[in-house]
């Protein structure tokens, strides 16, 4: 079962499964920064993901 929104290609999906992130909603447990930082996350996938989040009402930690 993919739990990511479509369009986010396999790269992105094994670089967020490697960084214990396997759903949208774990991603609000880290940064903007921190996701854009990951190998194989790309400008694409970041907006992706940033728009399924948008749309959930979902939001990154903030920077400190």
């Amino acid at each position: 079962m993919n739990h990511w929104p479509e369009g986010v290609a396999r790269p992105a999906i094994r670089a967020l499964h490697t960084a214990e992130l396997y759903c949208l909603e774990d991603l609000q447990r880290i940064s903007a920064t921190h996701l854009q930082r990951l190998h194989g996350i790309g400008p694409k996938a970041f907006k992706t993901l940033k728009s399924a989040m948008d749309e959930k009402g979902y939001r990154f930690v903030e920077e400190a």
